[in-house]
């Protein structure tokens, strides 16, 4: 029996059959909607299936810097046609960019450097996930504190713990999965180092400077309890799953110099808060805490490290020792080319400005629910990286899923907490519009 091949030239499937094709293979449990990809535009998402518009709080789990179709990368400009001829000759042949180099690499990396890539953290090591990018930053640290180790005398490879928090989320991966601790349900029955895990002070509360005390009694502990063991201190600057949890800079800045002290990294993991999000392209920049390393991802397309001169501390480090972190594709070239462009962008449109404007409008509002709603607690935020709490897990739900049903989209984070994560463009109007309709949920759940 002859065996036709596939048309090529087919059409997509048929709207309606999305959801069941692709539930013959994968759990489909996702949003409802079935994504209009070219309908859909900045702050509104467009359901292929209804033609409805949702406002967009959610930006593809923060991953989405500039909304749906920015004319910058979608339009007609010369520099938009342009970008848009170099993703489709990235995306032609899958370049294995981490040994073979191409002009497409130089450019992206050139205007890394210029808009995000800060002078205190000159090395950059590019991968696919935001896991494998926390991953490879604690190998980072691993090897560093292994080889200081050695020069001490130390036989065998001693280093390889990872000093970390309560309600963190560093991924679902290899050693992340013995620092995630928000879900019980992404870890459960993985196999997990038994590392030791430190109260967080996050900011909530009067008696926070007492937590901190504490929390820094705890990690002092660990140090003494695991001598010269404990390769490096993993935080995120903001715990963003766990709560939109904050921290004091003051609590940041005692963890820098503990670092600096017990000879371990300070390692921030940025893959939530990179990109401008919370008023500062890096979050540590605004918190005036310089870490020794940063993993990112989500918003900036690629996932990688940046790190800083600490590693230089020791010779055949990992920046300077072939393979010894290394990836096939070394990040994927067309999301380099992507995030190129939407480097430009940000630095063109300063996108970073608009967050701090936004935000502030963003955070009066918040404010004006706390004291309108009994059960709205808590408002914070840094920029448009925003939270509030609800009175628990049932009435967080009950909300969302009212917003949502009168067309807006956002998340959930912690036991209790409505996280904002719009996109850098947003403006005042589509926020308004956005909060709007959170009102009327929370009017229709807590009451009037």
């Amino acid at each position: 029996m002859q065996i036709t091949a596939p048309d090529a030239r087919k059409a997509l499937p048929d709207t309606l059959a999305v959801r069941d094709i692709l539930g013959r293979h994968i759990l489909t449990d996702g949003f409802p909607i079935v994504l209009d990809m070219e309908g859909s535009r900045g702050a509104r998402l467009r359901d292929q299936v209804t033609g409805r518009d949702y406002i967009d709080f959610f930006t593809f789990y923060a991953s989405n810097p500039l909304g749906m179709n920015h004319p910058g990368l979608a339009g007609d400009s010369d520099a938009a046609v342009g970008f848009r001829e170099r993703l489709m000759d990235a995306a032609l042949n899958k370049v294995a960019n981490s040994d073979v180099y191409t002009p497409h690499f130089a450019r992206f990396v050139e205007t890394f450097g210029r808009v995000g890539i800060p002078e205190e953290l000159p090395h950059a090591f590019f991968v696919s996930g935001g896991a494998l990018a926390v991953e490879n930053a604690l190998k980072v640290a691993f090897d560093w504190k292994v080889r200081k180790n050695k020069l001490k005398g130390y036989s065998g490879d001693r280093g390889q713990i990872v000093l970390h928090f309560k309600e963190a989320f560093h991924g679902r991966s290899g050693y992340t999965m013995s620092l995630t601790n928000t879900d019980p349900n992404k870890v459960a029955h993985y196999p997990k180092f038994d590392w030791p895990r430190i109260s967080n002070p996050k900011i909530r509360g009067g008696d926070v400077e007492e937590r901190e005390a504490a929390a820094l009694a705890e990690a002092k502990q660990a140090f003494i309890d695991h001598p010269d063991e404990i390769a490096a201190i993993l935080i995120e600057p903001i715990q963003g799953e766990g709560g939109d949890n904050h921290f004091r800079p003051a609590f940041l800045q005692a963890l820098r110099h503990l670092a600096d002290e017990e000879e371990a990294l300070l390692v921030f993991d940025e893959v939530q808060t990179g990109v401008g999000l919370t008023g500062a392209f890096w979050a540590w920049q605004s918190l005036g805490v310089t870490p020794d390393v940063i993993a990112f991802g989500k918003k900036t397309q690629v996932c990688g490290i940046l790190a800083g001169p600490r590693v230089d501390e020791v010779d055949d480090n990992v920046f300077q020792k072939s393979s010894r972190i290394n990836s096939t594709w070394g990040g994927n070239l067309v999301d380099m080319v992507r995030f190129d462009r939407i480097l430009e962008v940000i630095e063109a449109e300063d996108l970073i400005g608009n967050v701090n404007r936004q935000g502030a409008h963003l955070m009066a509002k918040l404010r004006e629910m706390e004291s309108r709603f009994d059960g709205v607690t808590d408002a914070r935020g840094r920029g448009l990286f925003c939270a509030f709490d609800l009175p628990d897990t049932e009435t967080r739900n009950a909300v969302r899923q009212a917003a949502y049903d009168d067309g807006l989209m956002a998340l959930g984070c912690g036991p209790r907490s409505i996280r904002f994560r719009p996109a850098l463009t947003i403006t005042e109007a589509d926020l308004d519009e956005g909060l709007a309709i959170l009102e009327g949920a929370l009017e229709k759940t807590l009451g009037a």
